[in-house]
């Protein structure tokens, strides 16, 4: 199975290194990694293409213009560019664990997608980890604790390997936990539901959207805690302007059958202009 590793970014090249460097370790031949930016600075594109660190498989990044927060459509767009049977969405900003390409290939299954778990960094550990360089993926369970006991995350749960299905799978759509920053999906299964709904402006809610419209597809929720960790580096939060009429929107989809998004894959040949570089 060729894995294909989206990763959304927007002028955060130092975290988005850091998501790269775990990924590089871990992915091998039958994997590749799409790099989705919403539209960085040209400096910011500059830097990324210089330190990209070395990988065993192919690497691309996929640059539209800045139009604002446009996560879904800058996602589409690389899903769209990629060639693996199973797409897993990153945030710049979500470093994966050490063992997290194994646990996203091991749980991924016919009928399913996967619901990432995450680990919320504070904002004294995040700056740590972004200039001293801190590797997270190996950091020991003690160093874990000291943090935790700090305040500086918010789990422990993540030092723990969950091998089993058991308690896994979810019934019908569940709002709760839905997290787009780390998430596996068919690519079929993607392709049948039209991918995001880029119609849904600004922040909120486009994953929930996502996973409503997959669940009427009959695709069945996987939680991938204590397996899939991302450790989620602090940032400000985003402007929420949009949030309630985002919210409404996928309370008022609860009541249709709808499965593909009013404007997702099927519409990017009348997009603006992509810029697509082979990293590796």
């Amino acid at each position: 199975m060729k894995i294909s590793f989206v990763v959304l970014t927007y002028n955060r090249t130092d975290a988005l290194l850091a998501v790269l460097r775990s990924l590089a370790r871990q992915c091998g031949v039958q994997h590749e990694v799409l790099i989705a930016d919403d539209g960085s600075r040209t400096e910011e594109v500059n830097e990324l293409i210089l330190q990209c660190p070395s990988f065993r498989c192919p690497v691309r990044h996929i640059w539209h213009p800045d139009k604002g927060f446009t996560a879904a459509q800058a996602r589409n767009l690389a899903a769209s560019q990629a060639h693996g049977d199973y797409l897993v969405f990153l945030d710049g900003d979500c470093v994966p664990n050490s063992i997290h390409v194994e646990q996203h290939a091991r749980l991924a299954e016919p009928g399913y997608f996967v619901n990432g778990s995450r680990v919320l960094l504070s904002e004294n550990l995040t700056q740590r980890v972004l200039r001293d360089q801190i590797d997270l993926p190996r950091s020991s369970a003690l160093f874990w604790v000291r943090a935790w006991l700090r305040g500086d995350s918010n789990k422990l749960l993540h030092l723990l390997v969950w091998p089993w299905r058991l308690f896994r799978v979810k019934q019908g759509f569940t709002w709760r936990g839905i997290r787009s920053c780390n998430f596996g999906v068919w690519r079929q299964d993607f392709i049948q539901v039209n991918g995001f709904d880029e119609t849904f402006e600004g922040w909120g809610h486009e994953d929930a959207d996502l996973v409503l419209r997959l669940s009427h597809l009959g695709i069945q929720r996987k939680n991938g805690f204590m397996g899939t960790e991302v450790f989620h580096l602090w940032h400000r939060e985003n402007k929420r302007d949009r949030e309630s009429s985002n919210k409404n929107r996928v309370i008022q989809r609860m009541q249709t059958n709808q499965v593909q998004a009013d404007c997702g894959l099927l519409q990017i040949d009348a997009r603006s202009p992509v810029k697509i570089t082979q990293l590796y």
